[in-house]
């Protein structure tokens, strides 16, 4: 993955989850894993349902997010959690990119 869709992850991840710009913009991936693992945690002891609402507006799979929630998890839920967020919207941000629509100004009724 390019520093652009790197940027656009990070520019969605501080949006979805209410970060300054200050906090997301310059971090590498694996500080903005513990960034987000630390939002995570939060929300899953305070805001649990919010975060399950979040996660299927992010169109992540409701069974790798249930796997991250299980005791059984090989990783902390909020880490596992905060790995799929970062994996999504890398995806979000190349898609975004590689299909990109050219602008036209020019529309002809």
């Amino acid at each position: 993955m390019n520093d652009a869709n790197l940027t656009e992850a990070r520019a969605l991840i501080a949006r979805d989850f209410e970060l300054g710009p200050s906090d997301s913009s310059t971090l590498t991936e694996a500080e903005l894993l513990e960034l987000l693992a630390e939002q995570v945690a939060w929300h899953i002891e305070h805001r649990l349902e919010w975060l399950l609402s979040l996660m299927y507006r992010l169109d992540i799979d409701e069974q790798k997010v249930s796997r991250a929630l299980s005791p059984l998890a090989e990783e902390p839920s909020n880490v596992a959690i905060a790995r799929l967020v970062i994996e999504r919207q890398k995806q979000r941000a190349f898609t975004k990119a590689h299909y990109k629509q050219p602008h036209t100004d020019n529309w002809d009724f």
